[in-house]
């Protein structure tokens, strides 16, 4: 199978702008990582593509984070992506399972009440640029559009999809975002939306049966003519984490537990919880780290 890729669209008349994905693979490599159970993992899923969908629109070397803070049983959900297309997801609490499955994979109680914030990185800021809006339905894309409607004035439709097969694995991940540009006509966004409303298009039942990006866009731009812009980027799960980046972790457990470590003279592994990457980390490191910490309590 091919590596995937953004794709982007945008109107003849340059006032809609179009991404769309299939995210499947890093979706489900999300999910093989952390061992997500199902709402974990389609929360999780819908945050990544709705970051990759945003960063495919920003310029070389930006990326954008994506922080669902809720008080529902799953508190938050993380979400980062690039406009090269890395992309990673996290949620502290990937095996959280409801007392039933009444409600579908519906997010809104899983996340529950809460916000969103918005953080853009650029190359050469120290801060990223942040917006935080009220989520409106805990359901990912609903709230989206409506951080883009309230920070930047811009209307949009963002339709992600995370479809599970019955032992709850990733079958298809992906999603279309139509952004309709500031001061644009209202007949353009009643077209989009009438279109919608009309053909329902469900991208992750399209994407199980064979959908390509092109095929997910059309139903949404019936009747507006568009055409597709360069954006070659293959889509990867990536995660910055590093041996000492997981090693100051270990600093958190304080200098009692880390002596502890030390008695029982075991070598230390650490898996990084956003990539799973394991870390062995050897005693010499953990008694290094103990002194340091020693050295710091003195002061």
């Amino acid at each position: 199978m091919g590596k995937e890729r953004v794709h982007r669209f945008v109107s003849k008349d340059l006032t809609v702008r179009i991404a769309a994905v299939n995210a499947t693979e890093v979706v489900r490599h999300m999910q093989d990582l952390q061992d997500t159970y199902p709402l974990a993992t389609v929360a999780v899923g819908r945050g990544m593509v709705g970051a990759l969908l945003m960063a495919s629109h920003l310029k070389d070397g930006q990326q954008v984070g994506l922080l669902f803070r809720g008080n529902g049983p799953l508190s938050s959900v993380y979400a980062e992506a690039s406009y090269e297309g890395h992309v990673r997801g996290y949620t502290p609490n990937p095996h959280y399972q409801p007392e039933n499955y009444d409600n579908g994979l519906s997010l809104k109680k899983a996340i529950g009440i809460g916000l969103l914030t918005v953080a853009r990185h650029q190359p050469f800021q120290k801060q990223p640029f942040q917006g935080t809006v009220e989520l409106v339905s805990s359901e990912i894309g609903d709230d989206i559009a409506h951080y883009l409607h309230q920070s930047h004035q811009i209307r949009s439709l963002v339709s992600l999809g995370v479809y599970l097969d019955q032992n709850g694995k990733v079958q298809s991940a992906g999603g279309v975002m139509i952004e309709v540009m500031p001061g644009v006509e209202e007949d353009m966004v009643e077209k989009i939306i009438s279109n919608y409303e009309s053909k329902k298009p469900n991208i992750s039942k399209m994407l199980n049966e064979g959908a390509t990006c092109v095929d997910l866009v059309a139903p949404f731009m019936e009747g507006i003519p568009y055409e597709e812009v360069e954006h070659d980027y293959t889509v990867e799960y990536s995660c910055p984490c590093t041996k000492a980046r997981v090693i100051r972790a270990l600093e958190a457990m304080g200098e009692a537990e880390l002596q502890d470590m030390l008695d029982k003279k075991e070598e230390v592994h650490v898996t990084c919880q956003v990539c799973g990457k394991p870390y062995d980390v050897s005693l010499e490191e953990v008694q290094d780290l103990k002194n340091l910490l020693h050295r710091e309590s003195m002061n």
